[in-house]
């Protein structure tokens, strides 16, 4: 594949992984906290004008009720609405066919691609199952109340069906090397299939705009996030301040940074067995840990729903109303399964397989599973033990360990190896999804590529170690930024997905 020169977007990048790498190589032989806050502050100052403008931009609010309501929340969730009506209701009529392909009833080891239908699955969901679905929750219920929970049911429903169409189209424009590696993602959609539509200008912009967008999401907020947290998490439960590690979130991070190394040069087929194993079990004794808390309380669930419901449509204390609860769900929703952002995409590209729709039809569970599900169960155990009552400010990941601890007093230690776990299957997904944006634009060079891996593994070691808000700022503002993007184009490839779903239909599903 030709490389992408695009002068501005190789100039801004190469500046920005310089600027991190020296951060995070300054940090290596240091454990005070004077020295790394010394950084802390320059590279603070460096970026803040940018991050700034990045997030008065990308984040503009109007106001509507009394709620602030971000205009990038209105274009993902509108999207979604859309292709819900548009491809007649697919997230639900093909419910039953997606867990069939899942299970493996259509998979053909000789189809093109690199990984199982369950393995491409896994490695998405990596990607956003995780301080989402455990502080993001926490956030949404204790700002909106119990009734936010019902409108990040509602968005991650209508979540499936915009993924449902970015995978189709993952598979269907990805390429495939002489070496059998697969890139794929909203970079090879926007830029070849605008192109067949005659929009070759507006595709190659897109593109070039989503791939820069997607590198330094996944240097910033994707990885220097999660092992900030991460080592905050540990930390704690380790003993806090006087613990050995209370000043040691370099050496935390260092550690994280080998084995997110290890994986993550591996390339897909190891990251996708290792998430494809990772995944499933954490998740499972999450949900475990929940679902001894529900049935603890089994008499107060119906409660539980009756404030869920109640306080979507009839909200008290809620600044902005029903609106201000609505933004909230929408929100975090949108924070935790990444419907949209197209993302998830380039795993998908992967997966095994002839048939794009098909591919389209696993990706429509990812919001369900990460959403309807899992943040759904988060909600109900903090609603149920009353942990969002008389919570002032945000607490986050402390509001939900409260919550499980309420019941189980153990449970804490648990969700701090699960935040730990969940936070390395996000790095290790983000990470390849950083390294196909990047080849994109710098060329499929393994140099290159390794180069990449290895400065997301340096970030790593930097944001365990220091606080850097315009570094997330920035982050957030770029995550974001890829919804643009990629919706356009997802408004414009629709009608020939559209055609390909009613053959594959006719085809496949009418004969199940």
């Amino acid at each position: 594949m030709a490389p992408i020169y695009h002068p501005l977007a190789k100039e801004f990048l190469i500046k920005l992984l310089s600027v991190l790498s020296f951060a995070a190589l300054s940090l290596l032989p240091l454990s005070s906290a004077a020295s790394s806050t010394g950084i802390d502050q320059q590279v603070d100052k460096l970026l803040q004008p940018a991050a700034e403008l990045f997030i008065s931009v990308i984040f503009y609010s109007v106001s509507l009720s009394g709620a602030d309501v971000p205009l990038i929340v209105v274009w993902l969730i509108l999207a979604a609405i859309v292709f819900t009506f548009y491809f007649g209701f697919v997230n639900f009529r093909g419910f039953s066919h997606s867990l069939k392909v899942i299970r493996g009833d259509y998979y053909d080891p000789n189809d093109p691609g690199e990984v199982s239908h369950f393995q491409a699955l896994t490695t998405a969901i990596s990607g956003t199952v995780g301080l989402g679905n455990i502080a993001g929750v926490a956030i949404a219920v204790s700002i909106g109340g119990p009734g936010a929970t019902f409108w990040m049911m509602m968005a991650g429903l209508l979540g499936m069906s915009t993924k449902f169409l970015e995978c189709t189209l993952g598979v269907k424009y990805r390429q495939i090397t002489d070496q059998g590696k697969v890139l794929g993602g909203p970079m090879y959609y926007l830029s070849s299939g605008l192109a067949e539509l005659g929009y070759q200008r507006l595709g190659r912009f897109l593109a070039v705009f989503f791939a820069v967008c997607c590198c330094i999401a996944s240097l910033c907020g994707s990885n220097m996030l999660q092992s900030n947290q991460a080592y905050q998490q540990f930390a704690y439960v380790m003993g806090g301040e006087a613990s050995f590690w209370a000043d040691k979130g370099w050496l935390f991070g260092l550690i994280l940074a080998v084995v997110v190394g290890i994986v993550i040069i591996g390339g897909i087929k190891t990251i996708s067995r290792v998430t494809s194993k990772v995944v499933p079990l954490m998740a499972s004794v999450y949900l475990c840990g929940a679902l001894f808390v529900l049935l603890s309380n089994f008499e107060k669930i119906p409660h539980a729903f009756s404030l869920i419901i109640n306080g979507a449509f009839n909200p008290e204390g809620v600044v902005g109303g029903i609106i201000g609860v609505m933004v909230q769900g929408f929100k975090r929703s949108t924070f935790s399964n990444e419907s949209g952002m197209g993302a998830a995409a380039i795993a998908h590209a992967t997966a095994s397989t002839k048939e794009p729709v098909r591919e389209g039809f696993v990706a429509l569970i990812e919001p369900f599973i990460d959403t309807v599900v899992i943040c759904t169960i988060t909600a109900l155990v903090i609603v149920i033990t009353g942990a969002y009552i008389g919570v002032d400010g945000i607490d986050g990941v402390a509001m939900t360990s409260r919550a499980f601890e309420s019941v189980i007093w153990w449970f804490p230690y648990v969700l701090s190896f699960a935040v730990l776990m969940f936070a390395i299957s996000t790095m290790i997904s983000w990470a390849y999804y950083g390294s196909i944006a990047w080849s994109y634009l710098v060329g499929n060079s393994p140099f290159l590529d390794l180069a990449y891996k290895l400065v997301f593994c340096l970030c790593t070691v930097l944001g365990a170690s220091i606080s850097l808000n315009s570094v997330i700022d920035i982050s957030d503002s770029m995550f974001f930024s890829m919804g643009i993007a990629n919706i356009i184009g997802l408004y414009m490839l629709a009608p020939s997905v559209k055609r390909d779903l009613k053959t594959y239909w006719t085809t496949y599903v009418d004969k199940d």
